[in-house]
């Protein structure tokens, strides 16, 4: 008798439905427990369009490949501007085991990546979370802060006041803030989600026992936070792989010697190193993403859309 070999495919809101964000922090910790993931990412271009494909192996977890479609023009005939879909095979046999939606793993990555990182690093007391920025990632991570914070008021911060209010409208009990500085000096938690390229968070706002979540550079030439907030804060990061020579927010203070490289204190696969010291420290996570981490997701999806099954 033949076995059925044909690949499981996961939509997004099928998928969505069984997924948890705790259950998912628990996977990241599982994942990273296992032997180091091999990653690789390319590139293809023409003209404004882009290609890119991320790809992790991780012994005993299998294998993901991540392709991303990203075509600009798309927007002018009311398209999405970003396609894609992730691969998983299976470690032992390298069968494509699952197609599963792009938005919904790079949703629950992101958001979850952040959480994972907060549940470690933040105060467990923690009740006023700020959220800048108001787009998409922002709504997820209302709804991932929500499950390991559930008694924590919600701010939302957007240079267009007009987004932030639309959110909010949308996420019951969030407000918007009218100034930045007040926002971020009032928060336990900061989670920044936007596209600068400009530091827009001061460091000379932070005060002691807050955590730092920083989500939207991801070019070498993006920074959501300034030098003297780098300075005070103890610093983490999900991948020293992935972001230290990547993403403008570890590498131009890097390399301007702002900070050293002995001041990145940890990443997850220094479970050890990974936790908050005391009461009164700062802490800054940067979520950098990364293959890995898709991979890790993209499982844990899988593995929850067969234990529903």
């Amino acid at each position: 008798m033949t076995k059925n070999l044909t690949p499981t495919i996961i939509p997004y809101a099928e998928g969505e439905q069984h997924l948890d964000w705790l259950g998912l922090c628990a996977a990241f910790q599982t994942g990273h427990a296992r032997p180091k993931a091999e990653i690789a990412d390319t590139f293809l271009y023409r003209g404004k369009d882009t290609l890119l494909n991320r790809a992790a192996w991780i012994d005993g977890l299998g294998i993901a490949v991540k392709s991303a479609t990203i075509f600009p023009g798309n927007a002018g005939a009311d398209l999405p501007t970003i396609n894609g879909g992730v691969n998983l095979y299976d470690d032992a046999t390298g069968r494509l085991e699952a197609i599963v939606d792009f938005h919904l793993v790079t949703k629950w990555k992101t958001a979850g990546d952040s959480l994972y990182a907060a549940t470690r690093l933040a105060r467990p007391e923690s009740r006023s979370i700020l959220i800048v920025g108001a787009g998409t990632v922002a709504r997820s991570l209302w709804q991932a802060y929500r499950a390991a914070f559930p008694e924590a008021r919600f701010t939302v911060w957007n240079r267009t006041r007009a987004n932030a209010a639309a959110l909010a409208a949308t996420c019951p009990g969030m407000v918007v803030a009218a100034d930045l500085e007040t926002a971020v000096r009032e928060a336990d938690i900061v989670t920044s989600a936007t596209m600068t390229t400009a530091p827009i968070l001061k460091g000379g706002w932070l005060r002691p026992g807050q955590h730092i979540d920083l989500i939207g550079a991801y070019r070498p030439d993006m920074r959501e936070a300034d030098d003297t907030a780098l300075k005070r804060a103890r610093i983490f990061v999900d991948s020293f792989d992935t972001t230290l020579g990547h993403i403008g927010e570890i590498k131009i203070p890097l390399e301007a010697g702002t900070i050293a490289r002995t001041d990145l204190v940890a990443d997850y696969y220094d479970e050890a190193r990974f936790h908050r010291r005391s009461d009164d420290e700062i802490t800054l996570f940067k979520n950098g993403g990364g293959a890995h981490l898709d991979l890790m997701t993209s499982r844990y999806i899988l593995d929850a859309w067969r234990a529903a099954s």
